[in-house]
């Protein structure tokens, strides 16, 4: 039997540019994103572009495969992403609402490298973490998100199973 899919590290950054660093519980906003983030506070270095932003998750699993193909090692604060996922495919959640622990979110978009994250970490982020990069979604409720919360997938008729339960 398959361990749950679950929320494995979260990260806030309080200013643009700044490493996120790691805490084990936040108190997500909807709407808004996470408390003490720098784009809840809507000075994110893309806050003013167009589109939602609440939060940015990753995959572990995508990590591990930048580092065996290129050599390199992304930590989990260096993608600049706030949540780090183990078991679930985050590329399947755009337009579908899942849960982490009691926390509704929307998936809205893959969250592609850009210049902006080379320029901070290295240039191989370009190539290597293209269409595995992330998901953004948006916050649907408020409450808290901790370190450890199983992430589940909320009904949607018609669609295949993106959390494997086996």
């Amino acid at each position: 039997m398959k361990t749950p899919a679950r929320l494995i590290a979260i990260f806030i950054a309080a200013q643009p540019e700044e490493l996120p660093r790691s805490v084990d519980n936040v108190r997500a906003m909807a709407g808004k994103g996470l408390e003490g983030d720098r784009y809840a506070a809507g000075i994110g270095t893309f806050s003013n572009y167009p589109g939602k932003r609440d939060v940015t998750l990753i995959e572990s699993e995508m990590l591990s495969t930048f580092e065996g193909e290129t050599g390199k090692r992304l930590s989990a604060a260096e993608s600049r992403r706030n949540l780090l996922t183990r078991g679930v495919r985050l590329n399947h959640l755009i337009d579908r609402e899942f849960q982490i622990g009691s926390i509704r979110l929307r998936g809205l978009r893959l969250s592609e490298p850009c210049t902006h994250l080379a320029r901070l970490t290295q240039r191989e982020v370009l190539p290597g973490l293209v269409h595995r990069g992330g998901l953004i979604a948006e916050v649907l409720c408020d409450g808290v998100l901790t370190v450890g919360d199983e992430i589940s997938e909320l009904p949607h008729d018609g669609d295949h199973q993106l959390i494997d339960k086996s």
